[in-house]
């Protein structure tokens, strides 16, 4: 995760033979990836900071965010899909898969960090988030883009790229954006008592300041 203090398959098939077969298979059902009607889908695609690294089960934002839902009567399943130390490149490798499964409605992407821990190109990253970003509005789910910020020790110019690469991905592709991910935790002047020992992944009383923030622009698209 950052290290701050701010820490489908598609199958292509040759049909030959009669004209019985052929009209056989045209008649079969195919599988959609379209959103399924009634209550909303949330998917949630990110790393570490949204897979409840080193806290207890159900104390993380997405979880948190199962219970907002209810409180404020929204019909919606969330399906969290995140996985602790994946990278936008991973989060691309299984969108499909996880669009043709579950049929979201709504996407939230929460990924890009690792990509910065492990000095990977921004332009890879920014093409990952695109792709991404284009595969599931092209089901007709709509998609928050969570950015995240880089402390100055990567250099300044590459911070500044790098914060700037979210908004970029979500303007380019009419999705909505949170910001920063970690604003009022990892840029506050007390921020090491909001992380674990490590530095890097939020503790638990850092969370439901996680959800605040994807809360609002969550909230438009849900209506």
């Amino acid at each position: 995760m950052v290290r701050r203090h701010f820490s489908a398959v598609s199958v292509l098939a040759t049909l030959a033979g009669s004209s019985l077969l052929t009209a056989a298979v045209a008649a079969a059902p195919t599988v959609s990836s379209k959103p399924a009607p009634g209550p909303a889908v949330i998917l949630v695609v990110g790393d570490s900071l949204s897979a409840e690294y080193g806290l207890k089960r159900g104390t993380g934002w997405v979880a948190l965010l199962e219970r907002r839902l209810a409180a404020e009567k929204i019909a919606a399943r969330v399906v969290n899909a995140s996985i602790s130390g994946d990278t936008t490149s991973g989060g691309r490798s299984r969108l499909d898969a996880l669009l043709l499964q579950h049929r979201p409605t709504h996407v939230v992407i929460e990924l890009g960090a690792n990509d910065a821990i492990r000095g990977l190109p921004l332009q890879m990253t920014q093409d990952n988030l695109t792709h991404m970003t284009q595969a599931a509005q092209q089901t007709g789910a709509r998609v928050l883009l969570v950015g995240m910020q880089v402390p100055p020790n990567y250099g300044q110019d590459y911070a500044r790229r790098f914060a700037e690469m979210f908004g970029q991905v979500a303007k380019g592709n009419k999705a909505a954006l949170v910001p920063f991910f970690l604003k009022g935790i990892a840029d506050a002047v007390d921020s090491a008592k909001w992380f674990q020992p490590d530095r890097i992944h939020p503790k638990e009383e850092a969370h439901p300041l996680m959800l605040d923030n994807v809360w609002p622009e969550l909230r438009k698209l849900l209506k």
